[in-house]
């Protein structure tokens, strides 16, 4: 069988690009000749993170819709056809056996572009709530990858299979790890540990919500992991100090997730489809609190569908200043709890999403 040539497109943040590199190292991984080529918007994150992983990409002048804003949208009718002409023009020069959509800006261009020229497509719909453009693309789409049931709601249910999200498989490898996550966060193992993250831009409601309840974690003899995110660092330790309290360590970043992940006996975050996937892998007490400022508000359909499960806790963005800290604290006293989240969120793991996905674009390329 010929060595195949395949098209990934979209990103934006980091919740497209991971699984799309993720997915591209899998096909890779099937056979080391496949030719890869990314597409994505240009001047946004995977312009700089798909070059860092080894793939070339293409950048596509192209926005999404500005909510609220009739003079930035004035652009986005222009910058879409000539997204669609630029995808067109790429699609004759690579010569794709497939491609791959994402989600993100630039793949609703390229998905529509390949489909013109009868090339097959793939859709991987990450959250619980399609978005308007994959359901427009899943009308042509030969499969789409999916990663929680009734998607059918949204996409033709013959096309649908469950393949979980990718993950990054070395921020999930904590066995065995916890004494080690222990000695590099400077941790105490007799006391309870809290990790909070809010991404990698950090989330204003965690972390002002936190800090509001520094004093009852202090208390309560907690210890807390916290992970501010890069826009609001700099003003948290202006204000409180680097060596604000033992217990409490606070960081702009996490470069070793599987660390941050292996010290926490809860954990509290946001509800990013590709967070989720990796903690039902980690197994960990969760309590999630959407993020109400994204699209079609899918953080919070994301997190119904664990709390459905009993693998999760729920707290409403708009309720987390008054009762964040204080429902963590109640977790970390309940360890019947913990365990049926443990348990419940353990169930939901589908860790090998991007073999599984990267088989079902080879497939899609034999049966066109």
């Amino acid at each position: 069988m010929k060595s195949k040539r395949i098209i990934i497109s979209g990103g934006g943040t980091g919740g497209h690009i991971f699984p799309a590199i993720a997915i591209a190292n899998a096909l890779k991984q099937i056979d080391p000749n496949t030719e890869i080529l990314f597409v994505g918007a240009a001047g946004r994150m995977e312009m700089e993170k798909v070059p860092a992983a080894g793939y070339q990409i293409i950048g596509l002048q192209i926005q999404g819709i500005q909510r609220g804003s009739i003079m930035k949208n004035l652009m986005f009718p222009v910058k879409l056809v000539g997204s669609v002409r630029k995808a067109l023009q790429i699609i004759k020069e690579f010569k794709p056996d497939a491609a791959v959509g994402v989600g993100g800006y630039a793949s609703g261009p390229l998905l529509y572009a390949a489909s013109l020229k009868g090339i097959p497509t793939l859709i991987q719909e990450q959250n619980s709530f399609a978005g308007v453009t994959n359901k427009w693309l899943g009308k042509k789409a030969k499969k789409i990858c999916v990663a929680f049931d009734g998607m059918e709601k949204f996409f033709p249910a013959d096309r649908i299979i469950k393949t979980g999200n990718p993950i990054r498989k070395e921020s999930v490898a904590i066995a065995g790890k916890h004494m080690q996550a222990l000695e590099l966060f400077k941790l105490s193992p007799n006391k309870k540990t809290i990790l909070l993250t809010g991404g990698s831009l950090g989330a204003r409601t965690l972390n002002n919500s936190i800090k509001e309840g520094l004093q009852k974690l202090i208390d309560a003899d907690v210890q807390l992991i916290w992970q501010t995110g890069k826009f609001y660092y700099k003003t948290l330790i202006e204000e409180l100090g680097e060596d604000y309290h033992p217990n409490i360590r606070i960081t702009e970043f996490l470069n070793r997730m599987d660390l941050a992940y292996a010290a926490a006996d809860v954990i509290i975050s946001r509800a990013g489809a590709g967070t989720i996937a990796e903690l039902c892998v980690v197994k960990k007490p969760v309590i999630l609190v959407p993020s109400p400022n994204v699209a079609e508000d899918h953080q919070t359909k994301n997190a119904l569908a664990l709390i459905g499960e009993s693998a999760a806790v729920l707290v409403a963005d708009r309720d987390a200043s008054e009762k964040l800290v204080d429902t963590a604290l109640a977790l970390l006293n309940d360890k019947d709890k913990q365990k049926t989240l443990s348990t419940n969120i353990g169930k939901l793991a589908m860790p090998n999403a991007d073999e599984v996905i990267a088989k079902e674009v080879i497939q899609i390329t034999i049966n066109n």
